[in-house]
This record gives C-alpha cells, structure tokens and sequence, in this order.
C-alpha cells in the first residue's frame, strides 16, 4: 500500500497494560492521520501475540519492552512510505494482564494489611522521634518554667502538640479519608509516580542488556 505525503503521528505511553494476548496497534498507541483510511487499518493491525499465555488456567501477568522502531518497522511493512512522526516513548513496555478484575477481598484485605502497617510504622517513627530529642523533657521543664509548679505528664503542652501533629499530617498527606483537600497530588502520589518511573527504566534497561526487548534486527 502506498500513502505518499502523508504522516503518521505516533504516541506511545512508556507503560501499557493490554487484557487481550492479541495485541493491535490500537491497543497501545494514540495515532494521528489526515487519512482516515491509514488510520482505520493501522488501528486493527496486530502487532504482537503473549504466546506464552495461551493456556487460561495457568494464565499470568506478563511483561515484554517494546522499541519503537519495530512497530515503525511493522507500519512500513503495509505503508512504505509513510512517514511516521514518534511523539511518545522510545522504548516502551506492554503488560498482559489476563484477570484484571480480582475479587474484592482479595483488595480488602491487602488494603486493611496496608493500613496496619502504616499506622504502626508511623507510630513507632514519630514515638522514636520524640524520645531521640526528648520532647518529654522539654515538655516538663517548659511547663515548669512557665506555670512555677511540675508537670504531671499531661498537660496543653502535650494535648495542643498531638492535636496539631496531627493536623500537620492530614494537611502535609492532603487527604482525609478518601477524600483530599486540595485538587494537588499528594506526596505519596508523587513518590508512587516516581517509583513507578523506576521501576520501568530498570525493567527496560534489564530487558535491553540481556537481549529480551523486542527490537528491529
């Protein structure tokens, strides 16, 4: 086929996540053509197979790092000449997920494991903090100084600074419950961003170096 002239806009996502072993060009790719035809064609057009995956009760998540140029390669295979523009990433990975609909307490309960070790953690973190400065004795001699008689372990001291440490953590972590205050990213989005950032350089990189991306010749 011929498409002389014309030009492919490519956009591919550095992570893709697919629920069907046939993979098409639609599937992981946003495309941009003045030919409404070219368009219709490339976005049936298979480009890959988890052939490993085709037994359903021992189905499983799978990984493959994609370059872009082998799906340019697999466009030219049907249009030669047209010229494909990449606005996206140059190495990208596609996840097979074949069950991404797990059963609810599965989610339940990872959720609520999630939600004790983080308090206990936080917990800890902050009790350690404290007693490694000595906040206690602060505290007590602050108390002291300012009131002329001795602290009984309990004071506005120690009441404002709990209610305020935490209102300091649902201002910091911008939620409150489900819900958050600001329209912002919390931190912890943006460190899971960054970690996700990570951990898919290091799988391409992997990938690359033991030769198991899916590149052209």
């Amino acid at each position: 086929m011929s498409a002389k002239n014309e030009t492919l806009y490519l956009k591919i996502d550095q992570n893709i996540v697919v629920t069907d072993k046939h993979v098409k060009l639609s599937d992981i790719a946003k495309m941009e053509c003045a030919d409404a035809a070219i368009l219709r064609q490339l976005k049936q057009k298979k480009i890959y197979t988890f052939t490993d995956a085709i037994d359903v009760k021992k189905q499983k998540d799978e990984r493959r790092v994609f370059s872009v140029l082998k799906i340019i390669e697999q466009i030219h295979e049907e249009y030669p000449n047209l010229d494909i523009s990449n606005e996206g990433e140059a190495d990208f990975i596609v996840e097979y997920v074949p069950n991404p609909n797990k059963p609810k307490w599965v989610e339940a309960v990872k959720t609520i494991l999630i939600w004790i070790i983080i308090f206990f953690g936080a917990a800890f973190t902050i009790m350690a903090f404290n007693n490694d400065v000595s906040v206690g004795d602060v505290f007590s001699k602050f108390y002291e100084q300012m009131m002329g008689v001795p602290s009984d372990g309990v004071t506005e001291l120690e009441i404002c600074y709990s209610i305020g440490l935490a209102v300091g953590i649902i201002v910091f972590f911008n939620h409150v419950g489900r819900k958050k205050i600001t329209p912002d990213p919390t931190p912890i989005q943006v460190q899971m961003r960054k970690y996700e950032q990570d951990i898919d350089m290091t799988f391409i990189e992997n990938a690359e170096r033991k030769g198991h991306g899916i590149d052209v010749d």
